[in-house]
């Protein structure tokens, strides 16, 4: 079979490998899709503290099931469609036990310690069972749909923790399909109110745009973005801001543009090299600001992502704008590190 291999920073070949042999305790499926997004970029180009071996990358995924090991747990059969967590918690851990799995210390991830979804199979393993983080993929919910269910998942993660209102004054930062998720999540589930979408490039700012309508959005390579927010609302700032990209300089902005009371959540992460921000600790005092970090999701988020997806609650159907055969995986990378596209899946 056809597999996207990483063998070092800036060596990632498309291979043929033997297809993988199902255990007595694992799942295996025909990979239908496995999308892409920006980590992948990362890996190929920096690589992965986790990824210490040569290994299949591809972490958001969903499939066929084709065989079930005669000892793996979970109602599993032949013929199942599937999609799988990326992020594996232990289970058994302190915060694991405490509900916390998003954060378990034990965590392992498909596509790093396990082999991932750009192939045409992939063994669902043991500890991907054992959390339940092999989920049916509703009735009506694509293949490719359910593949996005991930960063979705990581997206509801970041929101629960926000507390956001009806009719809350919300900012995304970044314009990229997690800053979309984010936008469609606020406004389908929680009502926002107004919501502005940010990012420095102006042309994935309007397709983006074009797709999930935010209420205003703001071209931040030509305008102070924290001036125009606070003129948007009267000079009392945001109720919710959304960092969605690896930039430094939007969570100091974030802190800055923040209103009274305001709930601001770091979800990207900056770079391992330039991971420090300016903050001035008084706008936090007397403001009172709510900062959460936002670091991936629990097995249960992608169950409720799915479940989102089904009711048309939140759409995702639109945001996957390129479709690429498994041959071509390696042109997915560059669609995406170039934002020519909001969501592209792989499709074996």
């Amino acid at each position: 079979m056809k597999a996207v291999r990483f063998y070092a920073p800036g060596d990632v070949r498309i291979e043929d490998v033997p297809e993988p042999v199902c255990g007595p305790k694992e799942v295996k499926i025909k990979v239908k899709n496995c999308s892409t997004c920006g980590t992948d970029v990362k890996i190929r180009n920096n690589g992965h503290v986790n990824i210490t071996r040569v290994t299949t990358m591809g972490h958001e995924v969903a499939g066929e099931v084709v065989e079930v090991g005669a000892e793996a747990l979970g109602d599993f059969k032949v013929g199942d469609r599937v999609q799988s967590i990326a992020a594996v918690p232990c289970g058994e851990c302190h915060e694991c036990k405490k509900g916390w799995m998003e954060v378990c210390e034990n965590q392992t991830s498909v596509g790093y310690q396990y082999d991932g979804g750009f192939a045409d199979y992939m063994i669902v393993p043991e500890q991907v069972l054992k959390v339940d983080g092999l989920n049916h993929i509703p009735d009506g919910v694509g293949y490719d749909e359910a593949s996005a269910a991930e960063p979705f998942a990581c997206a509801i993660n970041a929101q629960e923790q926000l507390g956001i209102e009806e009719g809350d004054f919300v900012v995304v930062f970044g314009a990229g399909p997690i800053g979309c998720i984010h936008t469609r999540i606020a406004r389908g589930v929680h009502k926002a109110g107004t919501i502005v979408m940010v990012d420095i490039n102006g042309e994935r700012l309007e397709m983006s745009a074009d797709a999930v309508h935010p209420d205003h959005i703001i071209d931040s390579s030509k305008v102070d973005v924290v001036e125009e927010v606070m003129k948007m609302t009267g000079g009392r700032g945001a109720d919710v801001v959304i960092t969605a990209t690896p930039a430094n300089i939007t969570q100091e902005q974030a802190l800055a543009m923040a209103a009274r009371n305001g709930r601001i959540s770091f979800f990207g992460g900056l770079p391992k090299n330039n991971p420090t921000i300016t903050c001035d600790s008084n706008l936090v005092h007397y403001r009172q600001l709510h900062i959460h970090g936002a670091n991936g999701s629990a097995p249960a988020h992608n169950k409720r992502a799915l479940q989102y997806i089904a009711s048309g609650q939140v759409p995702v159907k639109d945001l996957i704008t390129r479709h690429i055969p498994l041959e071509d995986a390696l042109q997915a990378f560059d669609i995406v590190a170039k934002g020519e596209a909001i969501k592209v899946t792989v499709e074996p």
